[in-house]
């Protein structure tokens, strides 16, 4: 056989916390960035307001990820933080604070390629929210 299968994990996974569905939201936008880059270097200097829709909540973070990870990809814009205007389970509406990359001056970590629906959890716990996310790196 010209081939062998080889075992090789390339994911990364997060588990976030909120109080409410809204900082839970915005935690899981930082939590993706932060193993992007280090967001203290970002001054968040311009802003724009973006659109999601999901099929539930779930559905709905890993598609807010997706989007913010594609926002990265075709405008090479990094986000420094997200203002959740208005969230429903199937739908959210933000404003996104970002800064366009400069190799000179943004250090790049991890590069994440994919969100994906392994293992992808959105629920209420008894003190607030909890959402699992893997990532392909």
């Amino acid at each position: 056989m010209p081939y062998e299968l080889m075992d090789h994990t390339a994911d990364l996974g997060i588990r976030v916390t909120g109080n409410d569905i809204k900082e839970l939201f915005a935690a899981a936008a930082s939590a993706m960035f932060e193993q992007m880059t280090d967001l203290a270097g970002l001054k968040g200097e311009h802003q724009e307001k973006i659109e999601v829709s999901g099929r539930d909540q779930t559905d709905l973070m890993i598609n807010w990820l997706r989007e913010l990870l594609s926002f990265w990809t075709l405008n090479a814009s990094l986000v420094k933080r997200v203002m959740i205007d208005e969230l429903t389970p199937t739908h959210l509406i933000a404003d996104i604070f970002y800064d366009r990359y400069s190799p000179g001056h943004h250090e790049m970590d991890t590069e994440i390629k994919a969100v994906t629906y392994h293992k992808a959890s959105v629920a209420q716990t008894g003190t607030g929210w909890e959402a699992t996310v893997i990532f392909d790196v």
